[in-house]
């Protein structure tokens, strides 16, 4: 029993970075109901410019960070005016199509740069385990759960409590509506996509703070694990995205304790089959509002 809340706990705490890489995946797809096969890339690209500032110049932890999340906003801007802004209402497939292009050019733009495979990149904190009891838990892994249950409340306030929220929510309902009260589509989806990018920069920092090195394959796995958390939770739900997040880490820790790391992957995907199922939307997802699809296809 020890061993399950042990594992429950370090499950979780990686989560809650798969939990951001979600919650920015859902913001983009909410409000414009398409899939941005770059979001990943573009976290890369500033993970690799704190990881250049870090060790070309020496900066510290807090200079990346901001490096790091300012460089992934400025990324998801780029992908946004170059491959969703240009788009018909209903070119989801050339958008998507586009953004995977982008993917390898942000990619190789990054490797051009840091050509070696593996660099090193500063940690998020340092010193001995917590003690719960029996229990143990990294401060590192502690100060990312922090981190992120307070960004995700922040993104929370500023949907539901600004008038730039009440805005997106209007498109998300019905973007024809919204612009006829108002509301500027363009330039919200696009303050959307830089908001979506900072959420994934604040998580690819944390992850990579944890881990403590950056290599090219880290903005495919950014998109794969935020993919993955958000279908778990719910396509286009912001607290789907947390419960999917939360929920693949404790997958994640589950399976490579009882099967190994080899087997955790597989396990990870079987979760996800079922759950797709069983429910297509998720597990707390909801169907597009019928006047945000008629819209789509137009």
């Amino acid at each position: 029993m020890i061993d399950f809340v042990q594992n429950t706990l370090d499950g979780v705490m990686i989560g809650s970075s798969y939990a951001l890489l979600a919650l920015g995946f859902t913001l983009i797809f909410g409000v414009m109901r398409r899939l941005n096969l770059s979001y990943g890339p573009t976290i890369m690209i500033g993970a690799y410019l704190g990881t250049l500032l870090h060790v070309d110049a020496g900066a510290g932890a807090a200079a990346v960070a901001a490096a790091t999340v300012l460089g992934a906003a400025l990324a998801g801007v780029y992908v946004e005016r170059l491959c969703f802004a240009p788009m018909a209402a209903g070119a989801g497939i050339a958008s998507m199509v586009s953004s995977f292009a982008i993917w390898m050019q942000l990619e190789q733009a990054a490797i051009l740069v840091l050509p070696r495979h593996t660099y090193a990149f500063p940690p998020l904190a340092a010193g001995a385990p917590l003690t719960l009891g029996p229990f143990l838990v990294r401060l590192d892994h502690a100060t990312m759960l922090i981190a992120a249950a307070a960004l995700a409340t922040g993104v929370y306030l500023v949907l539901h409590r600004t008038r730039f929220g009440l805005g997106l929510r209007a498109i998300v309902g019905n973007p024809v509506a919204a612009h006829l009260v108002g509301v500027d589509v363009r330039l919200s989806t696009l303050a959307a996509f830089a908001l979506a990018s900072a959420v994934g920069g604040v998580a690819g920092y944390l992850v990579l703070a944890v881990d403590q090195q950056v290599t090219p394959m880290f903005g495919m796995w950014a998109t794969f694990k935020g993919l993955i958390a958000m279908m778990l939770g719910g396509l286009g739900s912001i607290p789907g995205a947390i419960l999917g997040g939360l929920l693949l880490g404790a997958i994640e820790a589950h399976a490579q304790w009882y099967f190994g790391p080899h087997i955790r992957d597989l396990v990870t995907f079987a979760v996800l089959f079922l759950v797709l199922v069983l429910r297509p939307t998720g597990l707390i997802g909801e169907a597009p509002p019928a006047e945000a699809a008629a819209y789509g296809r137009a």
